[in-house]
């Protein structure tokens, strides 16, 4: 490697530390709690599992995946030294911030290695703009815990597909959403029945598992415990009844049975009712447009980027809950794109961008006025949500455009 390309590596890594240690540190000091769920809910389900007592998603049905609970009980493990001289509380806050960012840092030399490549150095720097933007959410989450191994993922699903699918599946245990992404592989890259076994492989491990634990019903209650709740009030279906509360025709409540700010107003329900419907009818919409691209032919660097951010896109577009760490999910796939098709990347990136900043200033920086529903943070969301719905439309519209060679090749070259 040449010296220029060494300092900027360096240079990446300085970035990379400022940029996070700054995020960590603002969760001290922004408003609205931007840490709450890591010390108000994390750290109590990680006390009771190794204290003896409940264990989530075995003894009883929980909101996420089983694995979600590995990192929470990693990060309780490493915050028991701190725990004497900053007590319990702030020793699992700093010790959730080393270990997602830790986790990112894996990541990160993961997307960057030893390589002055110009895409991987645009996408570097894109992964750390997207942080400072998104604020103390984006480690201050269990979606954080994905996003390396998603990134990962993306960057090996060409080469190394065994490994790329079980990364994945091992991120869909934790958080759902690392799925669309490993559907987006068996869709577009070649050696899919090498992915599918990797992840069927993974899955069956994780249930043997939570099985011989003692769980049933409970293994898939990550499911079941989503089907009753309502619209949050940041979901991209609230929007207009946001605007009716700003009217005094709709309320903002608390649901204490999924501790988040839901919508209460006549029709509601029924919106609530279609959400999940037309998040699975989008999901198989867009994965067909992606398999008749693949089996006409489309080169899957081409075609693998646009259709796993339309993926992804489309389950929060379609969703019940609008949380803004949500926005985290969005980096795996512009940060594959810009590796991959970086020509084509630009357009995704900065609307992932903008939807960074316009999250941050609504989440937590005017929260308490949103639930109050004053104007400006119901407009900052509202440019939220639309530029959600602009991004989905440039993933399907990027995908249509995926070109099918005119004649098919006989052999695939092994990036393919």
């Amino acid at each position: 490697m040449s010296r220029s390309g060494s300092a900027h590596l360096m240079v990446l890594w300085a970035a990379f530390l400022l940029v996070h240690a700054y995020v960590a540190l603002a969760g001290w000091v922004y408003p609205s709690q931007p840490m709450g769920d890591v010390v108000l809910v994390y750290e109590p389900w990680a006390t009771a599992a190794l204290a003896g007592g409940p264990i989530v998603g075995v003894d009883e049905s929980w909101v996420y995946p089983q694995l979600a609970l590995v990192p929470m009980i990693v990060a309780k493990a490493i915050s028991l030294p701190l725990i004497p001289a900053l007590g319990a509380s702030h020793a699992y806050l700093i010790a959730w911030a080393l270990l997602t960012v830790g986790g990112n840092a894996i990541g990160f030399a993961v997307l960057i290695g030893r390589t002055s490549a110009h895409p991987r150095r645009l996408a570097a720097w894109f992964w750390c703009i997207a942080v400072l933007l998104l604020g103390p959410i984006a480690i201050y989450r269990i979606d954080a815990v994905t996003v390396p191994l998603a990134v990962a993922a993306g960057l090996w699903v060409l080469q190394r597909p065994a490994v790329a699918a079980a990364l994945l599946a091992v991120g869909a245990w934790i958080k759902i959403w690392p799925g669309a992404l490993l559907l987006a592989a068996l869709v577009a890259a070649r050696r899919r029945w090498r992915m599918l076994f990797a992840a069927a492989s993974v899955t069956a491990g994780v249930v043997a598992v939570l099985w011989l634990l003692g769980a049933r019903e409970e293994i898939i209650g990550f499911l079941t415990a989503q089907t009753g709740r309502g619209v949050q009030i940041e979901a991209v279906a609230a929007t207009p009844f946001l605007w009716l509360a700003l009217a005094g025709t709709a309320r903002i409540e608390y649901s204490f049975d999924i501790l988040t700010f839901q919508i209460a107003a006549d029709g509601v329900d029924a919106v609530s009712a279609l959400l999940t419907p037309a998040m699975a009818l989008a999901v198989v919409l867009v994965a067909a447009i992606g398999a008749t691209k693949a089996a006409r032919g489309a080169s899957a660097v081409r075609l693998l980027p646009p259709l796993a951010l339309a993926l992804v896109t489309a389950l929060i577009v379609c969703n019940k809950v609008g949380s803004p760490q949500f926005q985290t999910w969005l980096l795996a796939p512009v940060v594959l794109w810009i590796v991959l098709d970086r020509a084509r990347a630009a357009v995704p990136a900065f609307l992932v961008l903008a939807l960074a900043g316009l999250t941050c200033l609504v989440y937590p920086l005017s929260y308490d006025a949103l639930l109050r529903a004053e104007l400006v943070p119901v407009v900052l969301l509202t440019a939220r949500n639309v530029v959600l719905v602009v991004l989905l439309a440039t993933g399907i519209r990027s995908l249509l455009r995926v070109p099918i060679p005119s004649v098919r090749p006989l052999t695939r070259t092994h990036e393919e």
